[in-house]
């Protein structure tokens, strides 16, 4: 059945995947202290319990961010010369990314340090070191490396990427929209099987390689992942032919997550034991099963997202302002509750509501001050005017 294609300058649906994503994104990160996955500080309650949950998300929900990321570029390019779109990019993830790394990360390593390091400085001592680059924060030969963007990596990627971007579209501009094209008239299995195998070959080849870091320089596994989704997010935003591919796709493609989820998140229940090394071949399966998770659930969640999250609201609209102070905020907020709420040791069925709870007030409380503070406007991702676009990618996607 044939359904009709969304209009070209209205994309609601694309703003709510973002929304939805980057609230998973904060959900994630409160998961973190709560499993035994390496991460700033952990609950006392941590373990493995949740770790299927978090993998739920964890193949593709930040890949989706950088695809939705790439199409709101394109709306952004369509509408501007290339110098501006770089000017105004740049402007509106620079300043947040500096005043992060100033002023919001550094309580992130304090507590870090506190609780693997037993640091028993103040922190304001430690701020002072943190932005003289002390190197001297060491656990053996794992050093932790400051100034630091922690989780503000994803803006450094998106700045750099867009900068990328307007150097291609200024250069290479028609071969883009030929690229473009032919992406759009792919076939329906083309369009779900060649990104699979593309990612599969990452996977398989580079992540060996280049473990993910997040440090920009030599990430180059994360790089081809999330720069494709990018460029991809950007050529096909507008193509109403690949839309209505992902439309008749979306069940397909659900089922087809489903499956590889389950077989991923089993691989990963059975190798859960420190120091468990599984068969080389196994883990090379995994890494394909990995990206079929990763690119089904992404196929499936746009075909679902087109046909039925096209009703705006002012609650989206809201959101899709709040949703760069949040994302600013969060897991500093995560960071310290957490720290100061395992000190109280309350049972994890009280400790994680709290923390979730007291993770949505500080996010709110972060977008409010933004909001009605002048000069935090733009420390905070909102830009120096009353925005009327989204704040972390300055046009929406549906726009």
């Amino acid at each position: 059945m044939n359904h009709p294609a969304p209009s070209p300058s209205r994309l609601v649906y694309l703003d709510w995947l973002r929304v939805g994503a980057f609230g998973l994104l904060i959900l994630y990160h409160v998961g973190m202290f709560y499993v035994t996955w390496d991460w700033h500080v952990k609950s006392d309650h941590s373990g493995h319990a949740i770790e299927p949950l978090m993998l739920l998300t964890n193949p593709w929900r930040l890949t989706l961010l950088f695809l939705v990321s790439g199409a709101a570029t394109r709306f952004m390019a369509d509408k501007m010369a290339v110098a501006t779109l770089a000017g105004r990019r740049t402007l509106r993830l620079f300043l947040p990314l500096l005043a992060g790394m100033i002023l919001i990360v550094p309580p992130q390593s304090y507590y870090e340090v506190v609780e693997k390091l037993g640091y028993s400085g103040s922190y304001l001592d430690f701020w002072g070191r943190y932005l003289a680059a002390d190197g001297s924060f060491c656990r053996g030969e794992d050093c932790l490396a400051l100034p630091t963007w922690n989780h503000l990596w994803f803006v450094v990627y998106l700045l750099v990427y867009t900068l990328l971007l307007a150097a291609l579209l200024a250069f290479l501009r028609a071969p883009l929209s030929r690229l473009g094209e032919r992406i759009g008239a792919l076939p329906d299995w083309a369009l779900m099987v060649l990104p699979i195998l593309y990612l599969a070959a990452a996977r398989l080849i580079l992540l060996p390689r280049f473990e993910i870091t997040h440090a920009l320089v030599g990430d180059w596994y994360n790089h081809a992942v999330s720069f494709a989704a990018f460029l991809i997010g950007f050529l096909v935003a507008k193509d109403g032919r690949a839309v209505q591919a992902f439309v008749r796709l979306r069940w397909k493609a659900l089922w087809l997550f489903a499956a590889a989820y389950i077989a991923f998140a089993a691989y990963a229940w059975a190798w859960r034991a420190e120091g468990a090394v599984p068969p080389e071949a196994l883990r090379g399966l995994m890494r394909i099963v990995y990206a079929v998770d990763q690119w089904a659930a992404i196929v499936a969640l746009l075909g679902f997202g087109a046909l039925h999250l096209n009703r705006d609201s002012r609650l989206l609209r809201t959101l899709t302002v709040a949703v760069f102070p949040f994302y600013i905020a969060h897991q500093t907020v995560i960071v310290v509750v957490g720290h100061h709420l395992k000190a109280l040791r309350l049972p994890v069925w009280l400790e994680a509501p709290l923390l979730i709870a007291a993770t949505a007030a500080g996010c709110w409380l972060a977008y409010a001050l933004a909001l009605r503070l002048g000069p935090l406007r733009p420390l905070l991702g909102l830009g120096w005017r009353r925005p009327d676009r989204p704040a972390l990618d300055p046009a929406p996607a549906s726009r």
